[in-house]
């Protein structure tokens, strides 16, 4: 968006004169806090609404629902409007080309110029300092490019423990310091542990510390259809700069889709998160139960089995007093085998759709 540049500074002279500055801290009365924001530009959409200009955005899901395809696809949204990096850490060059390349034809799906894509040089990597490395790298990266936008798949290469609270917090404001510094605009891609079809997708699917959720401004996920396979729908989490437009009741329902050499999500519909969910039947219900009593045997506390599974420590702590007792030392050996080779456990890939 173009703003005039004589009005631009005469606004941050004035809104420069109308805070006070104390530490880290910035101080305005907010009547001056109102005025000053009014003077900068709204920020622009940068797929649809579900990433805007000027933020820091999240996109997860589970592993093989196409988190990389979907992250291309948005790339290449916007790069027909404006340069965009695409830090890929999942795919070699090889593998890329491959993904991308009609393999009935031979020929390479055309990006737009403004799409640049980097990868990881592992000769160059630093062990003992690589998450400064990484960040620094970036930084330099898209200063030298020109890029104010980038795309990082995936935040397990940035950060090593985000599943730990103060690591992941210290992470993440080293990333909102670049963002505030350049005014950039970054998307990172994260993972969910695995989660049961028939249950919604919520901020507690996001791995790692639900402290990251906090940080991002907005959050958007990619779920597996239980009606087929097939299709996937994303789902809006979070939106800080305009409306909340895709939440459960009006999901964007895809199919994942192969035209020559350009995989993608195809939008199929709206629709309802509820009409893409499993049925939590009885046979559903005597899984987690099997479930919960394997790990109570495994030696887990309720705490633990509830983060395992997903499910409240409420619920868990119900079930385990509904289980028959242990039996006693003497025949656990023999039949405690017999009974975990016989139950249908979380921990095998045992559905027919990998999930």
């Amino acid at each position: 968006m173009e703003t005039d540049p004589i009005k631009a500074i005469s606004g941050a002279i004035e809104s420069a004169e109308n805070a006070r500055e104390v530490g880290m801290l910035t101080i305005k009365a907010a009547n001056n806090a109102l005025l000053d924001a009014s003077r900068r530009p709204n920020p622009d959409e940068l797929y649809h609404s579900l990433w805007y200009e000027g933020e820091v955005g999240c996109l997860f899901a589970d592993s093989n629902l196409g988190k990389s395809i979907f992250a291309v696809q948005i790339a290449e949204y916007v790069a027909q409007e404006r340069p965009i990096l695409y830090l890929d850490c999942e795919l070699s060059e090889k593998q890329f080309q491959l993904r991308y390349t009609d393999k009935d034809t031979g020929i390479l799906h055309d990006f737009p110029d403004n799409f640049l894509r980097a990868e990881i040089n592992p000769a160059n990597i630093d062990p003992k300092h690589y998450e400064e490395q990484i960040l620094a790298d970036i930084e330099r990266a898209m200063l030298t490019t020109g890029c104010k936008t980038g795309i990082v798949d995936n935040i397990g290469y940035l950060c090593n423990n985000t599943d730990k609270g103060v690591d992941a917090g210290k992470f993440m404001l080293n990333l909102l310091a670049l963002k505030r510094k350049y005014g950039w605009s970054l998307l990172i891609i994260a993972h969910t542990p695995k989660r049961s079809l028939s249950s919604p997708i919520t901020q507690n699917d996001l791995a790692g510390s639900k402290r990251l959720f906090n940080y991002f401004d907005s959050v958007m996920a990619i779920g597996q259809s239980a009606k087929d396979e097939r299709l996937r729908y994303v789902k809006q989490l979070k939106i800080r700069s305009g409306e909340q437009e895709y939440g459960g009741n009006n999901i964007l329902v895809y199919e994942i889709s192969h035209d020559g050499g350009y995989v993608h999500f195809n939008f199929v519909e709206f629709g309802r998160e509820s009409e893409h969910l499993r049925d939590r039947s009885d046979e559903a219900r005597e899984v987690e139960r099997n479930n919960i009593a394997e790990l109570k045997n495994q030696g887990k506390s309720v705490r633990q089995i509830a983060a395992i599974l997903g499910i409240s420590k409420s619920k868990v702590d119900r079930i385990i007093k509904d289980l028959p007792p242990v039996p006693s030392p003497e025949g656990a050996g023999r039949e405690g085998q017999e009974g975990q080779l016989g139950q249908q456990s979380l921990f095998e890939n045992t559905d027919s759709d990998g999930q």
